[in-house]
């Protein structure tokens, strides 16, 4: 279960407005989430603490292939990611590097600021602050592993440890 508050983003919030190309120099995971969110506004990361979570509109994570954008989201603190839906390459990389996203038709009911109860296992999301419930779909038993184990990397890992 994550409680986090929301930080509201709309439309087509490609990789560029979540890691800008000037910082991409690095694969250093620190650097990078200084500069998380920096171009769709400048102070997201001195605004947002660890634990809080994005949601956006559709389309989110568009534009590159790069790894930088989810990592410099999860490098800076962020639990999860939102959206009404997210480009194919980001929703593919979120889950390599362990970073819950959550695909919910109804982000425009929920505002910055808001305090969500997440429930990353059945999709359940409950607004605690509007009182209202909403239901993302569910991530797939495999992608939870994934997420849990910290990405794809560490679920190999895990797996060739157990001989699996």
């Amino acid at each position: 279960m994550i409680v986090a508050k929301v930080w509201k983003f709309g439309d087509n919030i490609d990789t560029d407005l979540i890691i800008p190309a000037r910082y991409l120099n690095t694969s250093d995971e620190a650097e990078l989430a200084k500069h998380c969110m920096e171009d769709a506004d400048p102070d997201f990361v001195k605004k947002a603490q660890k634990g809080d979570c994005i949601v956006a509109g559709f389309n989110f994570g568009s534009g590159s292939s790069r790894e930088h954008a989810p990592i410099a989201i999860k490098a800076a603190g962020i639990s999860c990611v939102i959206a009404k839906s997210f480009a194919r390459i980001f929703y593919r990389n979120a889950f390599n590097i362990g970073l819950t996203i959550l695909e919910l038709p109804e982000t425009d009911k929920i505002s910055e600021g808001d305090i969500l109860e997440i429930d990353t296992k059945t999709g359940k999301i409950f607004n605690k602050t509007k009182n209202e419930t909403y239901q993302a779909t569910a991530i797939p038993e495999f992608m939870q592993e994934l997420i849990e184990s910290g990405g794809l990397f560490n679920y190999a890992k895990k797996m060739i440890q157990k001989g699996a």
